[in-house]
């Protein structure tokens, strides 16, 4: 046996720390799951290639590929994991737990158990005998900076024609999600004493106007854009943090509004940021305010594959559902821009994902090794 049976690879990712988070505190490295990937797609006789992406010490991804030829499929998940809450498990997060049909640890659903999915499902293939290629793909900081998508779409690697995002879908294929965008408002005044308002510019009055503003934005995206395959069908933005001045009796200086952009298909998130731009400086053009708006990330864009795409078609066939849309976001929206066909399904769903207690029931493990299977006797044999 080339490399260890699914319990026990679950169980060794398990227990490879690999937080991704934006806060350095929780921040850890993912080398240790490549390199547990890695060892086992080399025993099953993949061509292996660990990539160190540039600007992200200790972060790493992984392209295992075997058998030769154009299109071929991508299997793709991400290694790293969110952080946990301390306490709050009933179990140590980083041993598997095997319980009422159910694996238990962080990752199992979201998403190391994939991995295991996989393997397991190639155990009984004979994978000399493939006529186009096949490659397994780990990325890296899904979960916080997308820097391991974002690095293979900026050295355009080629990969294959079709793509099986592993996310917790309850092994549904999901063929569309919403994008994400998050950003700062920051309005610069003077202070003075709050007995004369000439004294000073009051920055928190300016936000009022900025707060206007975005709701009548909103309004206005929310008549332009419409996709009935989305439970909340319209784009949204939400205002979720403000702060400004330091005490009542002083004119506000300086003021911050936080929000977030969630745009449908079809809506370019840098065309959004330049939309606001303008809107926010005309309204403010008369009142001496200083305007900046700051991306507080980068952004993931809204991800759309064809209805007839063969993935999809192929996925909706072995599963008995028609494919649907999400709200949370993923990687295939990069794969997608590198010439990809991409489907977001894999086992587990996304309930457990982000919780304590995060499971993946057997059944869902074994349903999904039998789609896998299929798919890589469909597009690779």
């Amino acid at each position: 046996m080339p490399y260890p049976k699914i319990e026990t690879m679950m169980q060794q990712l398990i227990a490879c720390p690999s937080v991704s988070s934006v806060s350095p505190h929780w921040d850890q490295s993912n080398e240790a799951v490549i390199q547990r990937l890695a060892d086992w797609t080399k025993a099953a006789g993949f061509t292996v290639e660990v990539m160190p992406i540039e600007g992200f010490p200790g972060k790493y991804n992984l392209i295992a590929s075997i058998g030769s030829g154009p299109d071929g499929l991508v299997l793709s998940g991400h290694t790293d994991t969110v952080p946990y809450d301390d306490g709050k498990w009933n179990s140590d997060p980083f041993k598997l737990l095997d319980d009422n049909h159910k694996w238990y640890g962080l990752g199992t659903c979201d998403m190391k158990g994939f991995f295991a999915v996989v393997l397991e499902a190639l155990r009984d293939i004979d994978l000399k005998q493939l006529k186009k290629p096949l490659v397994i793909l780990a990325t890296a900081d899904e979960e916080s900076s997308m820097c391991g998508a974002r690095s293979l779409l900026d050295a355009q690697r080629q990969l294959g024609r079709h793509a099986v995002i592993g996310e917790p879908t309850e092994l549904k294929p999901i063929r569309m999600h919403k994008g994400i965008a998050m950003e700062a408002i920051r309005l610069t005044g003077r202070s003075g004493h709050s007995s004369n308002p000439a004294l000073g510019n009051n920055a928190l009055d300016g936000m009022y106007t900025v707060i206007g503003e975005l709701m009548q934005w909103r309004q206005s995206l929310q008549q332009r854009y419409h996709n009935p395959m989305f439970e909340i069908d319209v784009p949204t933005v939400n205002l979720g943090h403000i702060h400004g001045g330091d005490n009542p009796n002083r004119i506000c200086a300086h003021c911050e509004l936080h929000f977030d952009i969630r745009p449908l298909p079809g809506m370019d998130i840098e065309a959004l940021r330049e939309e606001i731009d303008h809107r926010l400086s005309d309204a403010l053009a008369s009142t001496g305010l200083k305007l900046e708006r700051v991306s507080l990330f980068e952004g993931i864009p809204a991800m759309e594959t064809d209805a007839n795409a063969p993935i999809i078609r192929s996925t909706e066939a072995l599963t008995g559902n028609k494919a649907q849309a999400v709200a949370f976001g993923t990687e295939g929206p990069f794969l997608n821009a590198l010439g990809m066909d991409t489907v977001i399904m894999g086992p587990g769903s996304i309930d457990q994902a982000h919780q304590p207690n995060e499971f993946v029931s057997h059944d869902q493990a074994k349903k999904g090794i039998e789609i896998i299977k299929s798919l890589v006797r469909e597009y690779c044999c």
